[in-house]
């Protein structure tokens, strides 16, 4: 057997405008339009969610590169501060490492930061180390990440479409639509009655049988959340997701039992490791989990979050996260389809979630991708060269 590179070096860059901080939009994007968010009560940040800044992180890029000159690399949220971590601080345990010491890497990495981790943006920046890794290893075996993983369990993703117009997204081929919540707590019953027609209205134009959901971004509390579920009844949503603020478990696991018979309860784009997802699975928080793979730890982190999971009888749809997601979903059972975030600004046209930052970047055809599409060394992508990288810090 060849010699088994070792890590030469990590570095950590930040880029600006839509991609991996896919929020970070022109005007008059659908993602940014007068959806129910934790400030909607503060009327001056309700009209857009960038009023309160939450595109001010950019991308975070991790590039790790090896004695035999690969490269690995991934791009997630967290911008500078991220890039600080990287290189200021979780440099040390990669550099000299074999690039197979993935396990033992996110372990230095998690239990060294735990005095300042534990969630938020410091397992963001992990999450996009334990990624580059990944796009590292199946370089240098020359195989893609899901057959480092075990292999494929199908030959084929289905996907739902996130976005604003579930209408579309049906004729172009998704088994569903998720659209955002309009109007929070703060609105009243005028907003839930609004919430309700946007929804009656799309039942309407999708007809019986197409999966509807309703993403609520965290804004609500538990008696707005379950009377939006009991008004939802008869439109026959299938899911409401992340209805209540991430560290509301006890508010879950009651939404969970008063909701109507058949509507799922899901939530977890904004937990974070095993741990926290314990709590929603050992809880009965909800019925699907939603980790995002750039977000809760990376693909270390994930396949642990997911036998959890399994075992909890509970499937894992992860959030978003393109290729990263998708070479994970094609190796489990649990996860029988995927998210797809409608990037164009109307939710008109199917386009990369991650463009203009990726290239190789694979879409849905029909609400559906093969195998096939996914089977280049790592992940599959490369950087776009136009995209200007900043590299704040060095070490």
């Amino acid at each position: 057997m060849s010699q088994i590179p070792t890590i030469k070096q990590v570095r950590a860059y930040t880029l600006q405008g839509g991609g991996a901080d896919y929020h970070d939009q022109a005007d008059g994007h659908w993602i940014d339009d007068h959806i129910a968010t934790p400030m909607a009560k503060y009327p001056e940040y309700r009209q857009s969610r960038r009023s309160f800044g939450i595109n001010v992180l950019g991308t975070l890029v991790v590039e790790i590169e090896d004695s035999a000159g690969n490269v690995g690399f991934a791009v997630t949220t967290g911008g500078e501060p991220a890039a600080y971590i990287v290189e200021k601080h979780l440099a040390r345990f990669l550099e000299g490492a074999k690039v197979t010491d993935i396990e033992r890497i996110w372990d230095q990495m998690y239990w060294s930061t735990l005095y300042y981790g534990r969630k938020g943006i410091v397992i963001n920046t992990i999450s996009g180390v334990d990624l580059a890794l990944w796009d590292l290893l199946g370089k240098v075996r020359g195989e893609p990440v899901h057959q480092l993983l075990g292999g494929a369990v199908r030959d084929e993703l289905q996907f739902y479409a996130t976005g604003a117009r579930p209408d579309l997204a049906q004729k172009m081929g998704f088994i569903g639509g998720k659209m955002p919540l309009h109007h929070g707590p703060a609105e009243g019953e005028e907003g839930l009655r609004r919430n309700l027609e946007e929804l009656a209205t799309m039942r309407e134009r999708v007809g019986p049988d197409f999966w509807l959901m309703l993403d609520c971004w965290m804004s609500l509390d538990l008696n707005y959340a379950t009377r939006l579920a009991q008004g939802a009844k008869e439109y026959c949503l299938k899911w409401i997701e992340e209805a209540l603020p991430p560290d509301d478990y006890w508010g879950y696991a009651a939404l969970k039992k008063n909701v109507p018979t058949g509507m799922l309860v899901t939530t977890g784009e904004h937990e974070a490791t095993r741990w926290g997802f314990r709590q929603l699975l050992e809880m009965g928080c909800c019925d699907i989990i939603q980790p995002d793979v750039g977000w809760c730890g990376g693909i270390t982190e994930l396949l642990k979050i997911s036998a959890l999971a399994d075992a909890h009888q509970a499937l894992v749809i992860p959030h978003g996260s393109s290729v990263y997601s998708y070479h994970f979903v094609a190796t489990r059972h649990n996860s029988p389809f995927a998210e797809f975030l409608m990037m164009a600004p109307k939710a008109d046209e199917v386009v990369p979630m991650f463009h203009p930052q990726l290239l190789g970047e694979p879409v849905p055809v029909q609400g559906r991708m093969r195998l096939s599409a996914l089977d280049k060394p790592g992940f599959g992508v490369e950087l776009n060269p136009v995209c200007e990288l900043h590299r704040p810090y060095t070490h």
